[in-house]
């Protein structure tokens, strides 16, 4: 997809370079290392099966510099953050930053509490990738009030797009704000992506998972900035799909990955 050199463009499945991204994943089955939250491992896990990659969930800080060397993308997602999952973390993210694998930062929750804020900071300050979060938490890693409550966001990711583009910017990464609009910026270029529906709100650790899912496409796509427009267009197709087949949370949560592991075959 030839990318405009600044402003704004929409993408929607089926793409054809969206496609060709998916068939790259499906051939390489990249090996996603995921740091993640207690509540969401086993639906990342199988979200990762479903569309090709091979999960890990490599979490003790006496393992995961070793593992960080063999993964070809990492995620450090700070959901139920501990002491020992921040050491490990922070170690993860270093060696990520020497090994030049790619990784994306899920910040679940930054600006709510001050331990998983301070730990965000710390992450920010090694260079992810991506960074993933939602309206509240991309506003408050840019210094902003941003009305969050939990895990959850109480701002339209339109209202946080300025302070994503600025988060770009300062920090190098690749910002994916996650709403009822997606939106995701690398501080000059911006994606708007559309899809999705509301029962993805009521299943636990959806917006989690589709940290991993980023991450699953670093290693084959052609820019981080594709990388996570990819994963988001495709979440978004795919939770449409979903929730047109399913009759509440529990039968979405399975039509979810049954539709990921078919789209585009």
């Amino acid at each position: 997809m030839t990318l405009p050199v600044s402003g704004m463009a929409s993408l929607a499945w089926p793409h054809p370079d969206l496609k060709d991204a998916l068939a790259r994943l499906r051939g390489r089955s990249p090996l996603v290392h995921c740091i993640t939250n207690a509540v969401v491992t086993n639906f990342t896990a199988n979200v990762l099966l479903a569309v090709g990659a091979a999960p890990a969930m490599v979490v003790t800080v006496e393992e995961v510099e070793e593992f960080v060397r063999i993964a070809d993308a990492l995620l450090v997602n700070v959901g139920t953050i501990t002491v020992p999952d921040a050491e490990a973390m922070l170690k993860a993210a270093e060696t990520a930053g020497l090994t030049g694998t790619p990784w994306v930062l899920d910040p679940v929750a930054a600006g709510v509490l001050a331990y998983r804020t301070s730990v965000v900071a710390k992450l920010v300050r090694l260079r992810p990738t991506v960074i993933r979060g939602n309206a509240s938490e991309i506003l408050a890693l840019n210094g902003l009030n941003g009305g969050g409550r939990g895990v959850d966001s109480t701002v339209a990711s339109a209202d946080a797009l300025p302070a994503a583009i600025e988060l770009a910017r300062s920090s190098g990464a690749v910002v994916a704000l996650s709403g009822k609009v997606d939106y995701v910026t690398d501080g000059q270029r911006t994606l708007s992506i559309e899809g999705g529906d509301e029962l993805m709100g009521r299943v636990t650790g959806m917006g989690c998972t589709l940290g991993a899912l980023i991450a699953a496409f670093l290693p084959v796509s052609v820019s981080p900035l594709m990388a996570a427009a990819t994963a988001s267009a495709l979440f978004g197709a795919v939770g449409t799909d979903a929730a047109g087949r399913a009759g509440g949370p529990g039968s979405f949560a399975v039509e979810f990955l049954d539709r990921l592991s078919t789209i585009g075959l």
